[in-house]
């Protein structure tokens, strides 16, 4: 592997538009469901609707997108140009409600509005994770693996703690905008501050030297990473493929309604859901940062098998505090949810910055593109459309339910099974990485 340090000028595009990224994706998983199940209809199978094909679009646009910015030898204006309009269609959303709807359409019954602006929503939101999928998942997670070399566990400990800070940021900072000023005035705070970052980028991005246009055949191109070949060549990288999979089916089946059930199970108000997260998202950050320095030259997929337990014991634990623990005072819950919630969310960010890197070490440097969309595929296509659904079943068989005053619909309450079954499910990552530690595995 070629060294090459990290200059200033690179922390800086990391982290502008790492974090930038992850507060667009945190404003579509935290609020864009709060704002279908808040303003249109409480009804968390839309969610999961928009969950399923969200995943959908994003890991066919990145495995298209990630081939085309190979072929182009270019990620500077994907990104750069991506993040623009990533930003310009978020700022849309603030003129999506059920009113407008029934202006635009020349409509009054209820259930039509209802059905139409979730359509709208749906849409809208496909659409902005196509721009964003090409903009951050193909273009900026190759731009990383292009530049970051022997310092990619640094690089990648310190991306994986953006997550973390986005939401800190969307549901602290962002939470007070939508108090004072609605969900208009969230999406066109976040539209506008993703547009600017991509102005800035034009500017700040410099590709990689070694980055050339590849004279390849498209379709070759598209089908490299489903070759028999490929994956035998490769198999360790495919093995943490699968790990990365699992990891995500078991955090999705919990997390499109960690909110929503904060605040329906939990009886949290907006208040107190975002002082429990800023204290665990702030825990969990520094926890993040401070390891992620120790993890070059250790034995990362030791460390993987270790905070996936730790990662497991979070959900574990969260399900007997909100299942045993509710009826308790509002404060003391709070204290209980936020502690067993740090274990969760430190192993949750490890075990992602863990696979992130391994991934990004065996990934072949001559092929990061191409291998975005198989990434995509165990990263957001699987683990969105199987974990949603699975927590919507959950939710749905533990019959928590009431009548929605809005339409008087039965609305499904998450329940705290979702958080049991996601550690169960998530058992499974010891297949992969166990076949790792002992197998004879080579990687070219």
């Amino acid at each position: 592997m070629k060294k090459h340090s990290l200059s200033g000028r690179l922390w800086f595009v990391l982290i502008l538009f790492g974090l930038v990224g992850q507060i667009a994706w945190s404003v579509e998983n935290i609020y864009f469901n709060l704002f279908i199940y808040n303003t249109i209809s409480k009804s968390t199978s839309s969610v999961t609707l928009m969950v399923q094909l969200s995943g959908i679009v994003a890991t066919f646009t990145t495995l298209i997108a990630g081939i085309v910015s190979d072929k182009l030898g270019n990620r500077k204006y994907f990104i750069s140009l991506g993040y623009l309009f990533w930003g310009l269609l978020t700022l849309s959303f603030a003129f999506v409600s059920k009113e407008n709807t029934s202006i635009w359409f020349g409509i009054s019954d209820e259930t039509t509005i209802i059905a139409l602006t979730i359509t709208i929503v749906i849409t809208l939101d496909c659409l902005m994770t196509a721009l964003g999928s090409t903009a951050n998942d193909a273009a900026f997670n190759a731009y990383v693996t292009d530049n970051t070399g022997e310092a990619r566990s640094l690089a990648e400990g310190v991306l994986s703690a953006m997550p973390l800070l986005a939401m800190l940021i969307v549901a602290g900072g962002f939470g007070m905008i939508v108090t004072a000023l609605g969900y208009p005035g969230l999406f066109v705070g976040v539209g506008t501050l993703m547009s600017f970052s991509g102005i800035i980028g034009l500017w700040t991005i410099k590709d990689h030297p070694n980055l050339k246009k590849q004279n390849s055949n498209f379709f070759a191109d598209l089908l490299y990473g489903f070759k028999k070949t490929v994956i035998l060549d490769h198999k360790r990288l495919y093995l943490y493929f699968l790990a990365m999979g699992i990891y995500g089916i078991a955090s999705q089946i919990y997390m499109p309604y960690l909110i929503i059930f904060m605040q329906e199970y939990l009886s949290f108000n907006a208040i107190q859901f975002s002082i429990v997260l800023a204290c665990v998202i702030l825990g969990a950050s520094f926890i993040t940062i401070f390891l992620g320095k120790q993890f070059d030259g250790k034995d990362k997929d030791k460390l993987l098998i270790r905070y996936s337990i730790i990662y497991i014991f979070g959900m574990v634990s969260l399900y007997i505090v909100a299942k045993y623990f509710k009826a308790y005072d509002t404060n003391v819950l709070m204290v209980f949810v936020g502690f067993t919630s740090l274990i969760l969310m430190t192993g949750f960010v490890l075990v992602l910055a863990l696979l992130g890197a391994q991934i990004r070490d065996f990934t072949p440097i001559q092929n990061t593109g191409k291998l975005q969309g198989i990434r995509m595929i165990f990263f957001v296509l699987i683990p969105m459309f199987i974990g949603p659904m699975i927590g919507q079943k959950i939710n749905e068989t533990t019959n928590l339910t009431y009548i929605d005053p809005t339409n008087g619909s039965v609305a499904h309450v998450p329940s705290p099974e979702i958080f049991i079954t996601g550690a169960i499910f998530c058992l499974l990552i010891f297949y992969p990485l166990t076949l790792i530690r002992k197998g004879n595995l080579k990687s070219t």
